[in-house]
């Protein structure tokens, strides 16, 4: 077996591997506590408390247990540190179970459950389903399925927050993103 050549980098090679790993640990944290925010499941309250706190819009993260495209997700994407702070900044942030039995209140103050919620009021039948809601409970968009990575929901967020929406498709206004 040959010995190491150059005893004289291992040092800092150890020292570049161990800042690196370091770098990269304090980039994530956990979605539970640092992505999505808690809720009493009264949707009418999310809409002031999101108007108080000078969001742009409720975002919903419709998601099942079982759902291994919401666990990608979650430990993928949404445990960025950069993708928390953005929505955070625009977003009021909740996660709904498309299969929960829980007693919420919709946008127009009637009591529903969350599946007659996702699947009645906002045809949510597959997940992950990132849908984002205007200060008054309006569906602005939606996007079925998980996002490739943290660069591409980034995405998402700022064709909501530019109102992109309004006159395109997220599949063009990424198109339109790659060229800049």
């Amino acid at each position: 077996m040959a010995a190491f050549r150059y005893p004289a980098l291992f040092p800092f090679l150890l020292i570049f591997f161990l800042l690196f790993a370091g770098a990269s640990a304090a980039a994530t944290r956990d979605p539970a506590t640092h992505f999505f925010q808690e809720s009493f499941g009264d949707l009418t309250e999310e809409l002031e408390t999101a108007r108080s706190e000078g969001k742009q819009a409720i975002m919903i993260f419709f998601e099942l247990d079982d759902c291994p495209f919401c666990h990608r997700m979650k430990r993928e994407v949404l445990n960025r540190s950069e993708v928390q702070d953005y929505y955070r900044k625009h977003f009021r942030i909740l996660a709904m179970d498309i299969e929960g039995d829980v007693e919420i209140t919709n946008f127009k103050g009637k009591a529903t459950t969350e599946k007659a919620f996702a699947e009645k009021e906002n045809r949510v039948r597959a997940t992950p389903v990132i849908a984002f809601f205007d200060l008054q409970g309006n569906l602005l968009t939606k996007y079925t399925g998980a996002t490739r990575d943290a660069h591409e929901f980034l995405l998402l967020g700022k064709f909501v927050v530019e109102g992109h929406y309004k006159d395109s498709n997220f599949t063009r206004f990424k198109r339109a993103q790659k060229g800049k």
